[in-house]
């Protein structure tokens, strides 16, 4: 019988972007495998409306209580491993792995890891306000890959900001919206940054490649598929 590990994603934040992470996860088991195989894979979606209040009002620990808590039902349905399917919730990364006795893979080493591989040290990060400025996710790509983290202006971190919450995180996609981001990474870009991560799962329903002149690193796709490399792993 195929050893294949089951993989528990805890999705919902938005669930646009949950939805490409089932479709690359199973791509890419498929693409291994060839046939009919697929992935094995636990969802546990969570209401977005009440994790972004939360993100509100700065309460993280009842937000983190709340992912624990659908962190024990993954590990109690017969995951092997938890994939969190968002960046600024990885935030509440360590309550998570304090909750359950399987591991974590984190969202920020498949980029850390891609950047470091193609020899470059300084990264521009675009993502949520409390991704761009906050030390959790930054620090990680500093400490465990030890790349430079840029980010933009505040101006433009409110943009950003904007965008992905009333925008993206309710499956719009608008013109505008993409000329702002492609300025803003051009600002990045003189500012002498290497490549850029998208630290959203949403920014890449907006932008592709071709928007910027340096490398984009998408942490969805990456992520996804590093995700079911691992479950295909003995």
């Amino acid at each position: 019988m195929l050893d294949l590990k089951t993989i528990g994603l805890i999705g919902g934040m938005s669930w646009e972007s949950t939805v490409p992470y089932y479709r690359i996860i199973n791509e890419t088991v498929k693409a291994r495998l060839g046939g009919l195989h697929s992935a094995r894979v636990i969802l546990y979606s969570v209401d977005f409306h009440e994790i972004e209040q939360l993100q509100r009002e700065g309460n993280w620990t009842s937000a983190g209580l709340i992912l624990a808590g659908a962190a024990r039902s993954l590990q109690a349905a017969g995951a092997d491993f938890l994939v969190l399917c968002t960046n600024t919730m990885h935030k509440v990364a360590q309550e998570l792995e304090a909750a359950v006795r399987i591991p974590l893979f984190h969202i920020a080493d498949p980029a850390g890891e891609e950047i470091r591989q193609a020899g470059l040290s300084t990264v521009g990060l675009l993502g949520t306000r409390f991704t761009m400025e906050q030390d959790f996710y930054k620090e990680r790509l500093r400490q465990r890959h030890g790349l430079q983290v840029r980010v933009p202006d505040q101006a433009d971190r409110d943009i950003v900001h904007r965008v992905i919450y009333e925008e993206l995180c309710l499956g719009q996609v608008l013109p505008e919206s993409r000329r702002e981001f492609r300025r803003i990474m051009a600002r990045l870009v003189d500012s002498g940054v290497q490549a850029i991560i998208l630290g959203c799962t949403e920014i890449s329903m907006l932008v592709k490649p071709h928007d910027a002149a340096v490398p984009l690193l998408d942490t969805t796709t990456l992520h996804a598929v590093k995700a079911a490399e691992l479950a295909l792993a003995s």
